[in-house]
């Protein structure tokens, strides 16, 4: 196994409010960035965080993709969003993907300052068999 799985937590958030109250819009724009950049969505899940009396609370955007998936987290309270994005790099390298995939989320809310990691996770396929038990 082996894969990259890129964060970002933005602060301040610049963008239309509907982008970080209405998780039926946000889910669908993840799915047309999904698409632009050649991923393959397999399934979706949007929940909304609301309390009865209290204003509108963020929401989570989850789409499940044969690479492996995307989140986003969204706190409209703070004009903040959290983002991740995690492809397999089994059978092909979707590395480039990601990064495009992140960088089109990135823009749709245009914050102030963004914090962002990259991970590689898993091990590269030189590991031998004895080495892959040995970490099991």
């Amino acid at each position: 196994m082996q894969g990259l799985h890129l964060t970002a937590d933005l602060h301040r958030c610049r963008c239309d409010p509907a982008w970080l109250l209405d998780a039926e819009a946000g889910l669908a724009e993840c799915l047309r960035a999904v698409r632009s950049v050649g991923l393959q969505a397999v399934a979706t899940l949007a929940h909304s965080f609301e309390s009865a009396g209290a204003p509108p609370a963020g929401y989570t955007a989850t789409v499940l993709l044969a690479e492996s998936h995307l989140c986003m987290h969204t706190w409209p309270e703070l004009n903040a969003a959290t983002l991740d994005v995690y492809v397999c790099n089994f059978g092909a390298d979707y590395s480039a993907k990601a990064h495009a995939l992140m960088h089109r989320l990135l823009a749709l809310f245009d914050a102030e300052r963004v914090e962002q990691h990259a991970l590689q996770r898993g091990y590269g396929p030189v590991m031998d068999a004895f080495t892959a038990r040995a970490i099991a």
